[in-house]
């Protein structure tokens, strides 16, 4: 840089202008006394002694300073980032003016200067620099929290219009040596100056960080100042933006030992408060790592700080997981976020179980914070971490236990939803055995809640409990005979698809009984939820379809009914000739049955969705074609015939044609069973062959994904 200060530091030596000619010359300014003046050449900076005479008549007022440089010191007066830390308002008088600028001009040059000491000094010279300095600013006989400030700004104001090189890295060491005796105050005096985001703030917050001797204190007074905060205040704001820029820094992260559990809870905390603040957005644009630049918003700086704590640390599979599984979008999202805490604890349990010994222990006391957001982001990540084994043994199950129970009674939705997810979690333990009968009545009572959450949480908790060894099949199987058959006719996709799921899982785990033909409640639940389970192969939700397939496929191994090829072509290709044939083989096999199948299926022609109702015509089509009359008595057929003849006027032309076709089915089912019987050698003789029913194709089948396999379509018998 041509001229100005630092070309006025290479025309003379280093000490020709020094931190102690400058500390005499504000001695000066407050009336004390200096020291004599010196005929001897000028020591370096970190040479001095206190007896050192330094020559101060080269020390330059503020009026003879070069043009320009007076004009890059910021203002003083910007608010700090704790009251207690608030500059004091300066008395009136005319003299004050001239005094304060005055000083701010001096501190201007102390930096500089120092800058200049410490290119010629190098790294080693850094500590005793930083010595020097705080004793200077300390002779000024004021608060030195003050000065550190109004330094701090000096350096912002002139490092943008330093070169590139030695004397722009000599400036910002001068900041790190600053830092090294006063890192609470540098600290205070930057923040306010990260918002909004600014180049020359984040260019000293990135030589913080990679100075190994003063980044860990950094990282310490950024997290006290996130934490203090209450919000999304502009303190915390600017405290997230600068662990952003500084855990960016590659090797930073090193410096987190021993508080990384308490940063990490701090920023997911603040993503909640962000989340929740009525000034953010309820999903902001993620600002990813590939690309440059700042991030959009105070939570994309959060975000990114959160991915570069755990990439740094070697977590860069936890950050994948999270990717790959929406987490960091739903970290942002107000009504997400704890989904996006769980997923991220999950992710961590799997890729980074190194740090959940401090971090179980950081969230016990959190559990009871007056603070509703750190309460409930506690309890998310208290639950996710659960899942692993040796995490969740530091405490005895009988506190863990009585933990989750007494959220249970919370009035809070979202309370007693974590608390079935716990409960899910730990019922996965095999050391729980004998906490079964505690578990089981929460379990059970969930599933009458409102909430889709917490009955969503009910069902995995208890199908999670039947992957346990000696899982209690016969104590469910009766405790779910009122309670499952409702789910499975659920309006909400996920319930349904949970409902009929467990239902699959208890009959995989009861096959040995079935097969034996015991297992009484389980087998009745089953023949009650065989048709629901049939229509439900044509649900409008995927998920649904496919777990009544599955569970299909569970009651044909246990019962031994030999129908997985026409249960699957039925599902995939929706074949009449193979639902009549399986309706055939049921018909023969549970004849007294058969009138609930017909009873259950009627319910479903007044079913909103077109493909249920069409697909409970064709059924009821088939089971009445191959009943026998004497199982189907008159009230019931009539009540068929006037469903189905209403149903033939449906604005749906598929679900009409199929009405048409079965009610003419229970009219010869009818028929067939008034016929006066004759004598009983008449009664012998055959009788006639009802004709099958023809429907035409289905217009709701889906895209099969059979063929995926390799699979050919339906076999025309």
């Amino acid at each position: 840089m041509a001229g100005g200060v630092w070309g006025r530091a290479r025309e003379a030596p280093v000490g020709a202008l020094t931190l102690t000619a400058l500390t005499e010359g504000i001695r000066a300014r407050q009336g004390q006394p200096q020291g004599p003046p010196s005929t001897g050449p000028q020591p370096r900076s970190w040479e001095l002694k206190p007896e050192a005479e330094p020559q101060t008549q080269a020390l330059t007022a503020p009026s003879e300073a070069e043009p320009g440089r007076g004009a890059t010191v910021p203002e003083a007066g910007s608010e700090p980032c704790s009251p207690n830390s608030a500059l004091e308002p300066a008395p009136e008088g005319p003299h004050q003016v001239p005094q304060n600028s005055w000083e701010e001009a001096v501190l201007a040059d102390l930096a500089l200067y120092t800058a200049a000491c410490l290119e010629e000094a190098g790294f080693a010279g850094t500590q005793a620099t930083a010595l020097t300095l705080s004793s200077a600013l300390e002779a000024r006989g004021e608060r030195l929290e003050d000065q550190v400030h109004a330094l701090v700004r000096g350096l912002l104001a002139q490092v943008p219009s330093l070169a590139e090189g030695r004397p722009r890295r000599a400036a910002l060491r001068v900041l790190s040596a600053l830092a090294l005796e006063h890192a609470r105050d540098v600290v205070c005096a930057l923040l306010p100056r990260s918002l909004p985001p600014n180049r020359a703030a984040a260019e000293l917050w990135h030589s913080l960080s990679r100075n190994q001797r003063v980044n860990g204190q950094v990282l310490v007074q950024l997290l006290w100042a996130l934490k203090g905060a209450l919000g999304p205040e502009p303190q915390a704001l600017a405290a997230t933006r600068a662990l952003g820029e500084m855990l960016a820094v590659s090797g930073c992260v090193g410096a987190t030992r021993g508080f990384y559990p308490h940063l990490l809870l701090a920023l997911v905390t603040q993503l909640h408060k962000l989340a929740c603040s009525p000034h953010s957005p309820d999903m902001p644009k993620i600002w990813v790592l590939s690309h440059r630049g700042p991030p959009h918003s105070h939570a994309s700086c959060a975000v990114e700080a959160l991915k570069a704590l755990l990439t740094g640390d070697g977590g860069r599979m936890v950050v994948t997981c999270m990717e790959q599984a929406g987490g960091w979008r739903r970290l942002v999202g107000a009504h997400t976020h704890l989904e996006g805490v769980l997923l991220l604890a999950s992710a961590m349990v799997a890729h980074a179980d190194h740090h959940l010994r401090g971090l179980f222990a950081d969230l016990l006391p959190r559990l009871r914070s007056a603070d509703d957001l750190q309460r409930l982001t506690a309890m998310a990540f208290f639950t996710g971490l659960l899942q692993s084994r040796p995490t969740a043994r530091l405490l005895r199950e009988e506190v863990i236990l009585e933990r989750l129970l007494t959220w249970q009674g919370d009035p809070e939705p979202t309370v007693r939803w974590l608390g079935l997810l716990g409960l899910g979690h730990l019922a996965l333990n095999r050391r729980k055995v004998r906490h079964v009968s505690t578990l089981l009545p929460a379990l059970l009572g969930a599933l009458g809640e409102g909430d889709s959450r917490l009955v969503g949480a009910a069902l995995g908790a208890l199908r999670r409990l039947l992957l346990r060894p000696r899982a209690p099949v016969r104590l469910l199987s009766v405790e779910l005979g009122p309670r499952l058959p409702p789910l499975l006719d659920d309006t909400r996709d996920s319930i349904r698809a949970s409902a009929v799921g467990l239902l699959g899982s208890l009959v995989r785990r009861g096959r040995g009984g079935l097969r034996l033909g015991l297992r009484g409640p389980l087998r009745k639940l089953v023949l009650q939820s065989l048709v629901p389970l049939l229509l439900r192969l044509h649900d409008p939700s995927r998920d649904a379809a496919e777990s009544s397939e599955w569970t299909l496929a569970r009651c044909d191994q246990a019962f031994c009914w030999g129908l997985l090829e026409e249960m699957v072509t039925v599902a995939h290709y929706d074949s009449p000739e193979a639902l009549s044939h399986l309706c055939h083989r049921l018909v023969q096999r549970y004849p007294g049955h058969v009138p609930n199948f017909l009873s259950q299926t009627q319910g479903y022609l007044r079913s909103p969705q077109d493909p249920l109702r069409r697909a409970a015509a064709v059924l009821i089509g088939f089971l009445v074609h191959h009943a026998s009359p004497g199982y189907v008595n008159q009230d019931l057929l009539s009540s068929l015939f006037q469903d189905l003849g209403r149903l033939q006027s449906d604005p749906e032309p598929a679900v009409a044609a199929a009405a048409h076709v079965s009610a003419q089915q229970v009219a010869m089912l009818a028929r067939a069973r008034g016929r006066p019987r004759g004598p009983r050698l008449l009664r012998l003789a055959p009788r006639p062959a009802r004709p099958p029913p023809v429907f035409a194709d289905s217009p709701f089948q889906r895209p099969s994904l059979a063929g995926r396999w390799g699979c050919s379509g339906p076999r025309r018998v």
